[in-house]
C-alpha cells in the first residue's frame, strides 16, 4: 500500500516532558515527524485526496501531518515509534471499507416473524378477555 516514506519525512527533536529526572533536562528524546502530504512523490493523487479528506483536521495550515513520540527515554526508539504511528495513521486513512450489499430477509424468516407477532397479539387479546 505505502512504500517507505522515510526520504519524505522531516524529523525534529525536543526535550521530552514528564518524569525522568536529569535525563529530561539534558537529552532531546522527544521526536516529531513531519510529512507534507501534497508534495509526496510516493502517493498517488487519489491517495493524497483520501488523506486530505480524512485527516484534514490534523494537518497544519502548511499541509504537514505531524506525529510526535516521547514515551521512551531513547531518541531512536521514539523515532521508530513516531514512524510507526504515522504509518498506522496513513494506513487507516487509506483503508476503504467494504461496500455493504443490501440483503432481504428470507421468506421463512418473514413467516416466522409474522407468526411470532400473531401469537404475541393473541396472548395479549386473551388477557383482555379474562376480566
Amino acid at each position: 500500500m505505502i512504500n517507505d516514506l522515510t526520504p519524505e519525512l522531516q524529523f525534529q527533536t525536543a526535550r521530552s516532558s514528564g518524569p525522568g529526572g536529569q535525563n529530561v533536562n539534558k537529552v532531546e528524546s522527544k521526536v516529531e515527524v513531519r510529512f507534507h502530504v501534497a508534495s509526496s512523490q510516493l502517493l498517488t493523487d487519489e491517495q493524497k485526496g483520501l488523506i486530505l479528506s480524512k485527516l484534514g483536521k490534523q494537518l497544519t495550515t502548511d499541509g504537514y501531518l505531524i506525529v510526535t513520540a516521547q514515551e521512551d527515554r531513547s531518541q531512536l526508539r521514539n523515532k521508530e515509534t513516531a514512524i510507526r504511528k504515522l504509518h498506522d495513521l496513513l494506513k487507516r486513512a487509506l483503508h476503504k471499507p467494504k461496500a455493504r450489499r443490501a440483503t432481504r430477509p428470507s421468506a421463512g424468516a418473514v413467516r416466522e416473524r409474522l407468526q411470532a407477532k400473531k401469537k404475541h397479539s393473541e396472548k395479549k387479546a386473551n388477557r383482555r378477555l379474562d376480566f
